[in-house]
């Protein structure tokens, strides 16, 4: 989403939106000196709450929605996303302000904008705000198209219930041109749809591993460093074990990013995944116990996770975990090939790496019909 702030020693209004890997910023309106400093600060609060509310509509779309009847989770967020027709007229109204029905979130945050313009009394500057909601709303529509170019980029660092086909398709392209990833998926493409994408492809480079291995692919996938992210190989975990099972990489990847937003949102979807976590935890108190381990274990000492993935950003976060995996997968690859990889010339490391990329893209490329 789009943040505004307050730049005091140019005394503007100034819009700032994340691209993925940086932020951009662009001038929205000069003041005059003589407005009022905390209607302004309001005035950027607005914007952003109203910027958040229509990215809202993007990241959680009506599509993805469980059901579809009347007043249900389905309508209201088509109500909401009807409501972005409002938002521009709602900005340039000059009367009824107070009148106007705010049926939706949308329209209320529209409200509170054009309410702040009123008290400011300044058409020039309600014109420069309209014009880069405008841009905004336009920026929205284009990411929903799978188009993530000039603002629409903000959507590269978004979640989403959902992912384009479209996005799906090149995100694919760009790993089978780099396994390993690089910066265009991180700004080009929308995360949920990376992640499925890289699912297919870790699990590709996964069986690959576990064949030159000998591993098993659960192993291959255990052997991952956990760093500062011990929730990582869960998820990968829970990846290679479902596509193992026959899963498609969309169908796997969609829930573990649907349940993290929704522990985003403040609540959980379900009772067995948190039933299986509190079996686990009271599991591991039990064998402390019974081990007379040292560890001060308890119920009120556990920290228990409620998702694999960063609820703030599940699917950047579990593309970087992926990626991480498909890393992994390269060095034990390149491990098994020769135990002493110190020892080994610049062209016999550079011979590895072309067969292991080599195999990946094979293998990706017999599982293709199960990327979607």
């Amino acid at each position: 989403m789009t943040r505004y702030a307050i730049d005091r020693a140019h005394n503007t209004l100034v819009a700032q939106w994340s691209t993925g890997i940086g932020d951009s910023a662009s001038v929205v309106a000069r003041f005059t000196h003589d407005q009022l400093h905390q209607n302004t600060r309001q005035l950027a609060a607005e914007l952003t709450h109203l910027s958040h509310i229509c990215w809202r509509s993007y990241t959680h779309p009506a599509t993805a929605a469980d059901r579809h009847g009347p007043h249900s989770l389905g309508w209201h967020r088509q109500q909401e996303r009807d409501a972005f027709a409002a938002v521009l007229p709602t900005l340039i109204a000059t009367q009824g302000l107070t009148n106007q029905p705010r049926n939706t979130k949308i329209e209320q945050a529209a409200h509170a904008v054009a309410r702040i313009l009123h008290m400011l009394n300044t058409s020039q500057l309600t014109t420069h705000v309209t014009t880069d909601v405008a841009a905004e709303l336009a920026a929205i529509e284009r990411a929903e198209r799978g188009d993530l170019s000039e603002r629409a980029q903000q959507a590269a660092a978004l979640s989403r219930e959902d992912a384009s086909p479209l996005q799906i398709s090149q995100a694919d392209r760009l790993l089978h041109d780099n396994p390993f990833g690089n910066q265009t998926l991180f700004t080009e493409v929308d995360p949920t749809a990376a992640a499925i994408a890289a699912a297919h492809w870790f699990y590709a480079a996964v069986t690959i591993t576990a064949r030159h291995s000998g591993m098993h692919p659960i192993q291959v996938v255990a052997s991952a460093e956990q760093s500062d992210k011990p929730l990582a190989i869960e998820s990968l975990t829970d990846i290679t074990t479902a596509i193992t099972a026959g899963a498609r990489a969309r169908h796997v990847v969609m829930p573990l990013i649907r349940n993290a937003l929704h522990v985003a949102d403040g609540h959980l979807r379900g009772i067995l995944d948190v039933q299986h976590r509190i079996t686990v935890a009271q599991e591991l108190i039990h064998a402390a116990r019974a081990d007379h381990s040292e560890l001060n274990l308890s119920p009120d000492t556990i920290h228990l996770p409620l998702t694999s993935l960063d609820p703030a950003r599940p699917a950047p976060d579990l593309l970087e975990n992926l990626l991480h995996g498909i890393r992994t997968c390269w060095h034990l690859y390149q491990h098994h090939s020769n135990p002493h990889p110190g020892t080994v010339g610049a062209a016999r490391q550079d011979q590895l790496r072309q067969a292991f990329l080599t195999a990946t893209r094979e293998e990706a490329a017999i599982r293709s019909e199960r990327l979607l």
